[in-house]
């Protein structure tokens, strides 16, 4: 990838994330289909300044919709679960990533 803000796109928001962040101090985050896991981890490190234990990667097949008699189906998305450190929190987590460089300023 050319620049970090590229490989994490959003944070993944439901309820077994959130468990995952209070159990496990894991979050998890949409990231690029084309981002490998050593990507993932220096992106994380260096947009939120924390040290990564792991990542974990998976891909969730998009859904099948229908919308009216059209069928059609949602995208295939990558997800990538990262563990942090003990006692390191990713605060932004509410905020859109590339928000960030305007919450520090």
């Amino acid at each position: 990838m050319k620049y970090l803000e590229d490989v994490l796109i959003s944070p993944v928001i439901s309820e077994k994330s959130y468990d995952r962040i209070s159990d496990s101090n894991a979050y998890t985050f949409f990231v690029h289909s084309d981002a490998n896991k050593p990507e993932i981890k220096r992106a994380a490190q260096e947009l939120f300044d924390v040290e990564v234990l792991s990542v974990n990667t998976m891909y969730r097949k998009g859904k099948k919709k229908r919308f009216g008699y059209i069928l059609g189906q949602q995208s295939t998305r990558k997800i990538a679960i990262i563990t942090l450190q003990e006692g390191d929190t990713i605060e932004a987590l509410g905020y859109r990533l590339w928000d960030k460089r305007k919450l520090d300023q």
